[in-house]
């Protein structure tokens, strides 16, 4: 690369990044924070002095923005803002006791706040900006000493309170979850589930997150989301226009409720089937039957008499022990949505239904065929 083509290379990172978020999402995160800021700031002033809720009102603000804005950030979680909050203004009311109110002061309190922040796993930007006004805090706040935090819990509760129930009013999900344990297999094994054994892993995130070394505003739970979902489409893409409609058996074999546990065994063995659905007297899809469901040794005929053993089977309807509801697919769902349905949740017998009527249904033996068929269509 020349001289002129890396200049140009590094002129370019100066450019804004391209935005994936909806202008209806800009307007939801605007009136959310002007909201929650009015709302902190009011009760700031009723509960001290307006003056100490204008001194506040900086930080708030700009916490505002990374809690309704980029609220699936790491740095905007409900801990960032209480622990950061109470870092900075203790951190500042120490600095100040021992040294003044100096910009010196300032800059140590700053450079302080960041460690300790980073240590309690609490980091949030505004709580830079909240150890500042501390420092030069107006005579009023500074009279208070360690009262101070008072108010700053005061805002920052109020500003924490309106985004947990706004964002989730407004179909935002906030907080975010922890980084959920691995999945694990169906048959209470200690396997991860089939699509967890190849590809990217939890441990390989893991290891790319701490190679990297770097501050990632993001969740580790959306990072993960976000790889899995490139890969879907990848995968979606590269696997071409498989659709349920083209992959489903269509003569389907189906019992009714009224259909005893006897003969519904007696169908599933003779079609060599894994699994039965049950249709009403409308051909409306209402339960689904599994040869576990028929052997099971702790069946139910009701809800309050149990039966046991197979010599009772002729006395159970299928509509009292079937599974309701059931996972099912319309005819256009894609491979790639088939494939972790019948793979780690475990399903013999994916339905397909199409205007409530259902048209046929998806194996595990059905996906496995049209994966190699698609599988040989590339080598060829």
């Amino acid at each position: 690369m020349s001289r002129t083509q890396q200049i140009t290379a590094w002129l370019h990172t100066f450019a804004p990044a391209p935005t994936h978020t909806r202008p209806t999402e800009w307007l939801r995160a605007a009136v959310g924070a002007g909201t929650a800021v009015l709302l902190s700031g009011w009760l700031c002033s009723v509960m001290f002095d307006p003056q100490t809720a204008r001194h506040l009102v900086g930080p708030i603000g700009a916490s505002a923005v990374l809690l309704f804005a980029v609220s699936s950030g790491a740095l905007a979680q409900p801990w960032s803002i209480i622990g950061s909050y109470l870092v900075a203004t203790l951190v500042a009311l120490c600095i100040t006791h021992l040294f003044g109110y100096t910009l010196l002061s300032a800059s140590v309190a700053l450079s302080l706040s960041l460690i300790v922040m980073c240590m309690a796993r609490c980091l949030h930007p505004p709580g830079g900006a909240l150890t500042l006004c501390v420092v030069f805090a107006n005579p009023k706040l500074t009279a208070m000493g360690a009262q101070a935090l008072l108010p700053v819990v005061v805002s920052g509760g109020t500003l924490l309170a309106c985004a947990l129930i706004y964002n989730n009013l407004t179909r935002v999900r906030y907080p975010r979850h922890h980084a959920a344990t691995p999945a694990t297999s169906v048959h209470h094994t200690n396997d991860l589930t089939p699509q967890s054994r190849v590809g990217i892993n939890s441990e390989d995130l893991d290891q790319a997150l701490e190679e990297l070394g770097e501050f990632v505003d993001v969740t580790r739970d959306d990072l993960e989301a976000i790889i899995r979902s490139t890969e879907k489409h990848a995968l979606r893409r590269s696997m071409g226009d498989i659709r349920a409609a083209q992959v489903m058996s269509r003569d389907v074999i189906w019992a009714q409720p009224q259909t005893t546990a006897q003969e519904g065994l007696r169908m599933l063995l003779l079609y060599h089937l894994k699994a039965l659905p049950i249709l009403d007297e409308k051909q409306q899809l209402i339960g689904i039957v599994s040869m576990v469901d028929l052997v099971e040794p702790s069946l139910h005929s009701t809800k309050t008499h149990r039966w046991a053993g197979l010599r009772k089977r002729n006395a159970v309807l299928l509509g009292d022990i079937m599974s309701s509801p059931v996972s099912c697919v319309n005819s256009q769902a894609h491979a790639v949505e088939l494939i972790p349905l019948l793979s780690d949740r475990g399903l013999h017998c994916l339905p397909v239904i199409e205007q409530g009527k259902m048209i046929g249904v998806i194996t595990q033996t059905d996906l496995i065929a049209a994966l190699h068929r698609d599988l040989l269509s590339h080598l060829n």
